[in-house]
């Protein structure tokens, strides 16, 4: 019991350490919401104010969207921590490194996915996103966010040694990130036609939980290598 109740502690004292650090630097906060934004907002500025041509695209639209913000605060997930000392310090602790890995990633979803989410109902008018495709959207987003964080995790520590790891990061994130983007899109293509997507969301459910249980590891292992 009293191992567990340490690994509770562990866990929230680093969560919590990252999202005041995140909230002194607004950046980390504000540039993946704005980024959101601006993307959202233009694409029915360049392609025109049709509704049934805005509905029909609005699935890509918000997804790629979320999925390129995502990916904004990605390269400092461990980079902070690597550069101070911190990192090699959580590594060298009697405590599983996947549980730090963990507490990071949840850090990283609440300040990057979690605002996603709950702006999106706010662009659904602008989309012309009837309710039901609002509906899978959020669920599809609450799901999938999560999953991108995790996979993201797995690239930002193996990127995390290098100066300028961005362009690496996104060449390794962006492939894994393909199937999460593309039964997301199913789902809400086949909500708004008011068809049934539990599979999909049966599939990336499952993807979710594969991530939650090897991304850990994995990411603990790639640190080891990046920091060695």
């Amino acid at each position: 019991m009293k191992t567990h109740d340490s690994y509770w502690r562990l866990f929230s004292s680093i969560y919590k350490k990252d999202l005041t650090l995140a909230f002194r630097q607004r950046s980390e906060i504000i540039n993946p919401v704005l980024f959101f934004i601006i993307v959202i907002t233009l694409f029915p500025l360049g392609v025109g104010p049709e509704p049934n041509l805005l509905a029909r695209m609005a699935p890509g639209i918000i997804w790629v969207a979320a999925l390129l913000s995502t990916m904004l605060g990605l390269d400092k997930m461990f980079r902070d921590d690597y550069l101070d000392g911190t990192l090699e310090q959580m590594m060298l602790s009697p405590f599983p490194t996947s549980l730090t890995v963990l507490a990071k990633v949840t850090a990283h979803w609440t300040v990057t996915g979690l605002p996603l989410v709950l702006m999106t109902p706010m662009f659904a008018l602008l989309l012309n996103l009837e309710s039901e495709a609002l509906t899978a959207t959020l669920l599809t987003l609450l799901i999938g966010t999560p999953l991108l964080s995790l996979i993201g995790a797995i690239g930002a520590a193996l990127t995390v040694g290098l100066q300028k790891g961005g362009v690496l990061l996104s060449l390794l994130v962006l492939p894994l990130y393909i199937p999460v983007l593309i039964f997301a899109t199913s789902a809400i293509d086949a909500g708004s036609m008011s068809l049934d997507y539990s599979g999909q969301l049966a599939i990336l459910g499952a993807l979710l939980a594969g991530a939650s249980v090897l991304a850990p590891f994995a990411v603990s292992s790639s640190l080891k290598v990046s920091v060695s």
